[in-house]
């Protein structure tokens, strides 16, 4: 652990600040990125952390600091992002809002000095260096490739959306205030220093940012420096501030959020709609009308005794149920998800190829964790005779530069198939390779014509 050391008013600082009770985990050790797959990912993310312990003793429970002495490591992170790429990144036409903001934390409130319109770097630069304000560049994914193949391949692991914002800060400087976030947030120290303070959670796994007074934080429960090539991860809710000390180069560090709106909440109120229309078709009590002038009154005693009478079927009928119907939120992810990570023009992501299936050939999935399968509604008919139909639905032409933007236009990339071929396309999610002629099909016409379009699935 390096020393702890607490900012004064006057901007100086003083000695070290006694331990708090409790005290960070902190681990050193060397690491680099291996890009082998999602899982591999991952784990050399968080070395020498394992896994599993990761996930059992810190994932939403408490922070973690990973500090680590390896030059190798630290050169890779500062290549994410440096504050010399700027420049560059503001002659491709960046606007204040959606691409920067620029801000400052004064007693305790952000205070936002952003201009108008499209950011001049000259001004950027003037606003960095005299009125000492924080850049903050969002979801440099859409411009940073190494940031693109780093969050490509977290979504892939944590099957979740995977933002990312640059925090870049001069010294004696905040931009910030105490806050907390809606997000699982990992931190990596790119350039320079950054002092930080944690604070224990008002609102456990919150799910919605908040400012805190720092009147009402009381002393933190974690202090420490990060340095490039560390690495910090905290829960949503965890209550958060820092600083790039006085005397000290700028600091940069990109925080990279996962898990927002990913609650067993989220899923529930996902599922219970499409499960409330599938039982509405069979229970006759569902289908029956309210009384007359409920939505008039203010009081409405026994509606609750109803309802839960209807909760309790529903619960049962959950109890069998092997397909989930989620309403959006799997569409949503792979809608809005990065595209897989690669080196070129991408023609070879939507380029059909190979030759159409036959008997005896083999058929397998391709790109795997680029794909969804859900079962739905026939989108295609608005009547009440609505049939379920099969959808796959798949990121490989999501458009990168649109990522985690919100009001960008998106559309879904994708097939349809008849609810009938649900358990031969079960077979080939499952397996890695699988007969053409051993699929849960009723004719060999069926069988051959799985993959008219050839682009999901290769045969062999």
């Amino acid at each position: 652990m390096p020393k702890k050391v607490k900012p004064t008013e006057n901007g100086k600082e003083e000695g070290p600040v006694p331990s708090k009770q409790v005290k960070v985990e902190a681990v050193g050790g060397a690491s680099t990125l291996n890009f082998d797959s999602p899982g591999s990912l991952f784990k050399s993310l968080i070395s020498p952390i394992k896994t599993e312990t990761f996930f059992k003793e810190f994932w939403e429970k408490k922070p973690l600091l990973i500090q680590r002495d390896d030059p190798a490591l630290a050169t890779y992170y500062q290549s994410l992002f440096r504050l010399a790429d700027l420049k560059s990144l503001c002659s491709q036409g960046l606007y204040y809002g959606r691409d920067v903001n620029v801000c400052r934390s004064v007693s305790g409130k952000k205070k936002v000095l952003n201009k108008d319109g499209k950011v001049h770097f000259l001004q950027l630069r003037k606003d960095f260096d005299q009125k000492r304000a924080t850049i903050q560049f969002h979801q440099p994914q859409r411009f940073k490739d190494e940031l693109w193949r780093v969050q490509e391949k977290l979504e892939c692991y944590f099957g979740s959306l995977v933002g990312s914002n640059v925090y870049i800060t001069p010294a004696g400087s905040q931009g910030l205030p105490p806050h907390y976030d809606d997000v699982e947030v990992f931190i990596l120290q790119l350039e320079g220093e950054k002092h930080w303070r944690l604070y224990p959670p008002t609102v456990a796994l919150a799910c919605e940012y908040s400012v805190e007074y720092e009147a009402r934080l009381g002393a933190p429960t974690h202090e420490f420096m990060l340095k490039p090539g560390d690495l910090l991860y905290f829960p949503r809710g965890t209550i958060h501030q820092a600083d790039t000390p006085p005397g000290l180069a700028h600091s940069t560090h990109v925080t990279i959020s996962t898990y927002q709106n990913n609650s067993w909440g989220d899923f529930l109120l996902d599922t219970i709609s499409g499960l409330v229309f599938d039982t509405a078709k069979e229970d006759v009590e569902l289908r029956s009308g309210i009384p007359r002038q409920l939505l008039m009154q203010v009081e409405t005693s026994g509606v609750a005794t109803r309802l839960s009478s209807f909760l309790r079927t529903l619960a049962d009928r959950l109890e069998g149920t092997k397909e989930l119907l989620s309403s959006d939120m799997k569409k949503d992810f792979v809608i809005h998800r990065l595209p897989p990570y690669y080196v070129g023009d991408g023609t070879e992501l939507s380029t059909p190829g190979g030759v159409l299936p036959r008997l005896h050939s083999t058929v397998r999935l391709q790109f795997r964790d680029h794909i969804i399968l859900t079962v739905g509604p026939d989108q295609n008919r608005s009547d009440e005779a609505q049939e379920k139909m099969v959808y796959i639905y798949h990121s490989l032409k999501n458009r990168r530069h649109t990522h985690m933007m919100g009001n960008e236009e998106t559309e879904s990339h994708g097939l349809r198939f008849p609810f009938s071929h649900v358990d031969a396309l079960k077979q080939i999610w499952n397996s890695s390779a699988i007969s053409v002629k051993d699929l849960k099909l009723t004719t060999d016409e069926e069988k051959e014509n799985l993959d008219e379009e050839n682009q999901l699935f290769s045969s062999h």
